[in-house]
């Protein structure tokens, strides 16, 4: 049993990350007023709009943020700590569970800035071709993360050390604030 409850929690991360990513990158793309005729932006439309359409009716927009795509990556991710709970043979508490959704979205939103930033900043390195889709979506998305560091930061030699101070600022918060939310939502699930 224990071979088929590994594969099972495998396939629960796996496939939940990968919905809790694609409402996250959306709810941000609409945020940074990323190109809509971007192609990064269209998968995400197409793939995400058949869920958000019916419940923009019910769920509003607070300035440029549509709440709609958070309000199901936090389901989503209620739903994997869920089933990741009772797969390990435990009955999850609500306070806890509701604790770990908001945990998992917060921890899924700082990797995945860390991530773009680090790829953005390798891209810069390597100068990519700016006429792939790429390049101005994840600009879009890093910028207002990036603009305040730089106006801090100086720049000897041309060197931007701004990448390098955020990704150590989101390491900084997921051990400090992320880590303890989740010690506690777990203890509190249980």
């Amino acid at each position: 049993m224990g071979y088929f409850a590994n594969a099972g929690q495998i396939l629960i991360v796996f496939a939940f990350g990968a919905v809790i990513g694609l409402f996250l990158l959306r709810l941000l793309a609409e945020a940074a007023r990323v190109d809509f005729y971007n192609p990064i932006c269209q998968f995400l439309y197409r793939t995400t709009h058949p869920l958000l359409a019916p419940l923009r009716r019910f769920v509003p927009s607070v300035r440029r943020i549509n709440l709609a795509p958070l309000l199901l990556a936090y389901l989503a991710a209620l739903l994997k700590w869920a089933l990741l709970l009772v797969l390990g043979g435990l009955r999850p508490a609500l306070a806890g569970l509701l604790l770990l959704g908001l945990t998992e979205l917060a921890d899924y939103l700082l990797v995945l800035y860390m991530a773009m930033i680090f790829a953005w900043s390798l891209m810069s390195f390597l100068a990519v071709d700016s006429p792939h889709p790429l390049v101005p979506f994840m600009g879009k998305l890093v910028g207002p993360v990036l603009r305040p560091l730089r106006r801090v930061l100086p720049t000897p030699g041309g060197i931007d050390f701004s990448p390098a101070l955020a990704i150590l600022l989101i390491l900084l918060a997921r051990a400090l604030v992320v880590q303890p939310m989740f010690d506690f939502g777990t203890a509190l699930a249980r």
